[in-house]
């Protein structure tokens, strides 16, 4: 149930943003970096984990725009479920996201 072209799409946003790099992901998948700090990693076509504070996670997991992370549900990241063209644009907004609060955290 991915959404075909769902990566690309991805990858072709966080690029216009200044200073993200991207490489490969050790559990697989495409990592996305303003720096050092991951903002988070697409696998796929399928799926999207993003990392927050857990403050922000829990907000998040609860007004349902991200499950707990797939695996470390107890984390600060969350996972998103590439199902229909929706979810890509929610994934952008929280990587978004994710990259503001990096931003915020090295500039201080």
């Amino acid at each position: 149930m991915a959404v075909s072209g769902a990566k690309e799409k991805i990858d072709a946003a966080l690029q216009d943003w200044p200073g993200i790099t991207s490489k490969p992901h050790r559990f697989g998948g495409t990592e996305y970096c303003p720096g050092r700090r991951e903002i988070g990693h697409v696998h796929g076509d399928s799926l999207v984990d993003i990392p927050f504070p857990k403050t922000v996670r829990n907000e998040l997991v609860k007004a349902g725009r991200a499950s707990p992370h797939h695996i470390l549900p107890d984390s600060g990241w969350v996972s998103i479920y590439l199902r229909q063209a929706a979810d890509v644009d929610r994934a952008i907004e929280l990587m978004r996201l994710s990259f503001e609060i990096a931003n915020q955290r090295t500039t201080k």
